[in-house]
Formats: C-alpha cells, structure tokens, sequence
C-alpha cells in the first residue's frame, strides 16, 4: 500500500516518533491577548504541560530508554527553560515551533524570516544547540516557509501531510527532508477542549484516543511506513492518558521490531540512503500555488 517504503534501521519494520508540542500558555497570550491576564483558569491547564507534563513524559522516556523529539516555542523556552533543561540533559531532540505560536501564512515573508532567526537565536540560547527541525504552529506552513528554513539551515519540516513516508519538498533554495503529519495522530481532535481560545471538541476517553492511535499504528507496522505522533503535553501528559499510554508504548516496544527515534536522526537516515542509492524519496515542490486560482471561468 506504500509503493516506496524506505528500509528501517535493524530490519524494523516502521518507524515511531512521539513529538511533543510544548505549547504552554503561549496559546492564551497569541489568542487572548488582552483577556490572557484574566483567563488564569485556562492559563493553570496550559502551564500544566511544561510543569507536571514534561516530567512525567521524561520519565516514561527513561523508562522506555528512547529519545524523541519535542518542538517548543521560543518564548515558551525562556519561560520554561528548567522544562527544555531536562529535555536536553535527557538526550532528546528539542526543535523549533515558532516564537509564540503565531500562524506562519499571516505573516509577510520579512515578518516571518525576522521571527523565525531570532527565534532559532532563542531557543539555540535556551537548548545550547541550533535547531535542526521545524513544525509551524496548527500546521500553518506558508508559501515562504519551506525557503526560509532551507535558507537558515534547517533540515527538515514537520509540518505537512503530503505522505505516509519521509519524502523532500523543494524549494526556491534547495530542499528539506519532509516528515509527515496527519491530523490522526493528534491530539487536538481527543482532548482539546479550551472554548476561552475558541476551541471545543468532545473530549475522549483515554481508551478511545488509543484505539485510534493503534489503528493508526497498525497500518504503518504493516506496511513500512512512518508513525508520528504530534501530542502536547498538557493535553496528552495528563495524569489519566498518560497512564494509558505508557502501556501502549511500553507494548509497542515490546514487539522489539520497531524504530522509536527523534525527527532529525529519521531526516538523516533518509538522506543516508538517498545517498547510497537504496531509496529515492518523492519529491514535492512547494509552495503549490503562487496566487490565487481563477474561481470563474472567463
């Protein structure tokens, strides 16, 4: 069902990646703005992911004995720099996820590439490293977005959803290794339910949000694809899902055939075959459109 399925390392038959979008309350202060001081309600839940959250998930980590990825937001790192600390002491990868959580397409190319250096200048200060990955706020990845994280060094985007295997999207300035999303494997249509931000959702049971999960997993176990998981932790970190999850994780380990690994050694390991010859990812060239389509035929 996937007509080019890279080969794993040690004969896995998937790849899993656990991302972690440590948001924290940057979502009341970019939605909320002058309202944020008051929403202390909703600001306690999103604080509740780089305090409780983020130790709780180390731990299973250690536990499991795998590094991953998390993408912070430059502000959120130095509001949270013990949070990132930790990140980092545990070997874990920490990418970037914008300044503040703002939407990549509402800004000017020159809006964006300030935002997006002094960011990668922040979170290098916090992290003690420069970046390597990339995932835009809710997805929102521009018309610019793919030229400006070729140009500043990036090597790879996790922000969209063309595949269900690494592939390379091209850009005006060379390209980038594309590590696919799907609004499946996020957590955001489970749990989130933040009607102060204009957001509601049925909130799942545990249960229900495994089974989806599973499903999701199943399909790639069996055909060689690539699992990634975009969670966050005040959602997902929870006390109750998380429970549940680790007993997900800790049995899908078991099965001793798949790769659990960070976004950028995945983006390395993709290159090194391209490299060798042994795998030829697709290609995608972005952005798709430069203005808008005719809606009206002439």
């Amino acid at each position: 069902m996937i007509s080019n399925p890279p080969s794993w390392p040690n004969g896995a038959r998937c790849a899993v990646a656990i991302t972690f979008d440590m948001d924290a309350d940057s979502l009341v202060h970019i939605h909320a703005a002058e309202k944020a001081p008051s929403l202390v309600s909703t600001t306690s839940m999103l604080r509740y992911g780089p305090t409780v959250g983020v130790p709780r998930i180390l731990a299973t980590y250690r536990k499991l004995g795998i590094r991953q990825t998390f993408f912070v937001p430059a502000w959120c790192a130095t509001q949270y720099p013990h949070a990132v600390e930790a990140m980092v002491a545990d070997g874990h990868e920490v990418a970037l996820h914008s300044y503040i959580h703002e939407n990549s397409y509402d800004l000017t190319r020159e809006e964006e590439h300030d935002r997006l250096r002094r960011s990668i200048d922040i979170l290098e200060r916090v992290a003690g490293r420069r970046p390597r990955g990339w995932r835009a706020p809710m997805y929102s990845f521009s018309k610019h977005s793919g030229a400006l994280l070729v140009e500043e060094g990036f090597l790879y985007d996790a922000s969209l959803m063309g595949d269900d295997v690494p592939y390379l999207i091209k850009t005006g300035n060379g390209q980038l290794v594309e590590l696919p999303a799907h609004w499946g494997m996020d957590d955001y249509p489970q749990y989130a339910h933040t009607p102060e931000l204009d957001y509601s959702m049925p909130v799942r049971s545990p249960s229900e949000a495994i089974r989806n999960y599973l499903d999701e997993f199943e399909a790639h176990y069996a055909h060689g694809g690539l699992w990634i998981a975009v969670w966050h932790p005040f959602l997902t970190g929870r006390l109750t899902r998380w429970h549940h999850l680790e007993k997900m994780l800790l049995d899908i380990q078991a099965r001793g055939d798949v790769w659990f690994a960070p976004l950028e050694d995945i983006a390395n390991h993709v290159l090194a075959l391209q490299r060798a010859g042994t795998y030829r990812p697709r290609v995608d060239e972005v952005p798709f459109y430069t203005q808008p389509v005719e809606l009206v035929p002439r």
